[in-house]
């Protein structure tokens, strides 16, 4: 860890050829495997010195929580506890895609304090720092779904399903993340300031999340309006998150799901790691 934190010679910022730790033409895979795990604690630790970044996935989904259970809960389910019941599945699906903006503010902010033009010049893989930072917000999604989970608990939100279908359901939230979050790096590679992330990001997820049954039930919307809440990934996410979580439908919208995340990997997963070269 050391290693690779280290401060180097100012000339090591110029933009040279990734070396090659091993003399060979590749990184073996478990160093590669060491490399992005080495890289990924490295995220984890900085959360520490950066207090904003803990608020976001932190404090932020628990406000969330409180605020939409006491504020709105009754005049939308005529009881708080009804509608803690539906809420909470959603609000895990609504704050696990938001904190996917996480990944690329962090890529472009590695990027435009030199943290990349250090990295080049250690014996590491290339693809070591985009592994290493989405494997730590990984982490952390995880983390922000297991406090949201806790304070529901104590609000009274029960899984009446069992533990391997809540297990699953966490499985499949972060694994759609992870699908999105290629949207996320593509943005952060190609913009300048770590701040055009995060306004791309609410221009992009603000309407996808509310703009679905996360928050109400479809049949409460215009007609015209149902027609996309059909067809929104969120709304399959939270339906599938839902049926794992208290019952109810999982087949159909966990495929919905599951292709959903392919097609996002299939357009943008290209595209992110050409621009993550050309950047880098």
């Amino acid at each position: 860890m050391s290693t690779l934190t280290a401060t180097l010679p100012e000339q090591s910022r110029r933009r040279e050829p990734w070396p090659d730790p091993t003399g060979s033409a590749r990184v073996s895979p478990l160093d590669t495997l060491r490399h992005i795990l080495t890289l990924a604690w490295r995220n984890l630790v900085q959360v520490k010195h950066n207090p904003t970044e803990l608020i976001d996935f932190s404090l932020q989904p628990l406000m969330f929580l409180l605020l939409f259970t006491y504020v709105f809960g009754g005049a939308i389910a005529g009881s708080t506890s009804d509608y803690l019941t539906f809420a909470l599945p959603g609000l895990i699906v609504q704050n696990t895609l938001f904190t996917t903006l996480n990944t690329g503010t962090g890529l472009n902010t590695d990027l435009t304090k030199g943290v990349f033009d250090r990295l080049r010049s250690l014996p590491i893989a290339r693809s070591a720092p985009l592994a290493g930072r989405i494997v730590a917000d990984l982490a952390k999604q995880v983390w922000a779904i297991g406090i949201l989970l806790g304070l529901g608990y104590i609000l009274g939100f029960r899984i009446e399903t069992g533990p391997l279908q809540a297990l699953a359901a966490i499985g499949l939230v972060v694994l759609f993340a992870l699908c999105a979050s290629w949207i996320s790096v593509l943005v952060g590679m190609l913009v300048s300031e770590p701040e055009k992330v995060m306004v791309f990001g609410f221009t992009l997820i603000f309407p996808l999340t509310f703009i679905s049954n996360v928050f109400v039930q479809t049949n409460t919307m215009p007609g015209w309006l149902q027609a996309f809440v059909k067809v929104n990934p969120v709304t399959s996410l939270a339906d599938a998150t839902r049926g794992l979580f208290i019952g109810g439908p999982v087949l159909t919208p966990t495929w919905h799901v599951l292709l959903w995340g392919a097609g996002l990997v299939a357009v943008f997963a290209p595209l992110a790691v050409n621009a993550f070269k050309r950047r880098v």
